[in-house]
C-alpha cells in the first residue's frame, strides 16, 4: 500500500522524468571567457583520416558499432586480456613478444560529434584525406620508413618519438591528435596563457594569450627559433580561443603525419561547447606539403582527475638498445662475410 508521501511524489518524479534535460551552464574563468582548465580525452577509433573502406563522412550507429566491434587494435586489447598459456613454451628462436596490446587504449568507439558518428576527422576536403603534394606524398613514404628502421647509423636516423623528443602521432600538435594509448591532455587556462600539458612524451605548450589577433601575430618570435609544436599565439573571438602556429621544427614537420614547412601554419579553434566537451578544429595552410588548404574538427572529453606523467627522455633504454643491436648485426654481417683474398 502507497503512502501518502509516496502518491504524493509519484506525479512529480513522472514529470520531472519527462521533462528535457537541461544543459549545465559552462564553467567561467574569473575575467568572464569560458574555463578550458582541466583533464581532457580525444581518445577514438576516429583517425585524421578516413580509411578507404568507409566512403562517407559520417555512419549511422549501427555501422560504427559494428566497425568498432572489429577494430583490430580492440580485439588485440581483448585477446591480450586473457590469462596466458603456462604450457605454451618458449618462444620460437627469433620470436618477440611486441607491445603488449593490453596497454594500448586507442578507444572504444567512433567520434560522435553534433550526434553523428564521424569517420574520419578531416572534413575538408570531403573525401576525408590530406590533399598531399607530390612532396607531401613522399614524405609520408620517408616518415613511415624512418618509423620502421632499425638499422641507424645514429640517432639522427630514428624517428623524433621514437628519441623521446616529442610525442607519437602528432599528439602534441600543432593539430593534436589521438593515439593508440595516452589520448589525454591537461589544460590551465589564465588570463594571459593556455598552458597544454601533453600525456603523450609529456611535451608542454605555453600558449601567450593577446588582446586580438593583430597583437597574436605580430607577437610570433623569430623563425630561426622554430621549436617542437611551433611557435603558439592565441586570442578570443567570442567564446572560441584561437591558437595559431607558425615555424614548427624541421625535424617534426618532415616526419608528420602533419607535414609542415617553414611556410606552414596551423589554426586551432578551442570552444568549451558544455560542461563535459570542448568542440576542438583546426586547419592547415602549407603550399608546400599540400595542394590546398585543409580542415578537421574533433572533440574532447573531459576526465576525472589529473593526468598521469608520462616519463620519456632521450637516451633512456630504447635508443641505445636500437643502436646497440644495430652495431651489433653490423658485426655479425661483418663475421660471415668473407674477407678478399689472393689467389
Amino acid at each position: 500500500m502507497k503512502t501518502f508521501a509516496a502518491a504524493l511524489l509519484a506525479p512529480l518524479l513522472a514529470l520531472a522524468l519527462a521533462a528535457p534535460a537541461v544543459a549545465q551552464p559552462v564553467p567561467k574563468t574569473r575575467d568572464g571567457h569560458p574555463d578550458l582548465s582541466g583533464a581532457w580525452s580525444n581518445v577514438s577509433l576516429t583517425k585524421l583520416e578516413r580509411p578507404g573502406n568507409l566512403k562517407g563522412p559520417t555512419m549511422t550507429e549501427a555501422e560504427a558499432t559494428a566497425l568498432a566491434a572489429n577494430d583490430p587494435l580492440r580485439r588485440a586489447a581483448e585477446a591480450d586480456r586473457k590469462p596466458s598459456d603456462p604450457n605454451a613454451g618458449a618462444l620460437a628462436p627469433g620470436g618477440a613478444l611486441g607491445h603488449d596490446a593490453v596497454f594500448l587504449d586507442g578507444g572504444e568507439t567512433y567520434a560522435k560529434i553534433r550526434g553523428e558518428y564521424r569517420t574520419a576527422w578531416i572534413v575538408d576536403p570531403a573525401d576525408g584525406r590530406m590533399p598531399l603534394t607530390e612532396l607531401g606524398q613522399r614524405r609520408k613514404r620517408e616518415a613511415a620508413a624512418m618509423s620502421n628502421r632499425m638499422d641507424p647509423a645514429g640517432p639522427e636516423d630514428l624517428a623524433p618519438n621514437d628519441r623521446c623528443l616529442i610525442g607519437s602521432r602528432n599528439s602534441g600538435g600543432p593539430g593534436m591528435l589521438n593515439n593508440i594509448y595516452n589520448s589525454n591532455y591537461q589544460f590551465l587556462l589564465t588570463r594571459d596563457a593556455l598552458v597544454v600539458i601533453v600525456e603523450m612524451g609529456f611535451g608542454v605548450r605555453i600558449i601567450p594569450i593577446h588582446a586580438d589577433r593583430a597583437a597574436a601575430q605580430a607577437a610570433h618570435q623569430p623563425a630561426t627559433l622554430a621549436r617542437w609544436m611551433g611557435d603558439s599565439t592565441a586570442w578570443w573571438e567570442g567564446p572560441t580561443l584561437v591558437v595559431e602556429t607558425v615555424d614548427v621544427r624541421d625535424e617534426q614537420g618532415r616526419f608528420g603525419p602533419i607535414f609542415l614547412s617553414e611556410k606552414g601554419r596551423v589554426t586551432e579553434r578551442l570552444t568549451r561547447s558544455s560542461k563535459d566537451e570542448i568542440a576542438y578544429e583546426f586547419s592547415v595552410e602549407d603550399p608546400v606539403h599540400y595542394t590546398r588548404p585543409w580542415r578537421a574538427e574533433m572533440v574532447m572529453t573531459a576526465l576525472p582527475g589529473r593526468i598521469y606523467e608520462y616519463a620519456c627522455h632521450e637516451g633512456n633504454y630504447a635508443l641505445p638498445g636500437i643502436l646497440g643491436g644495430a652495431r651489433a648485426a653490423e658485426a655479425e654481417a661483418t663475421k660471415a662475410t668473407p674477407s678478399g683474398g689472393g689467389r
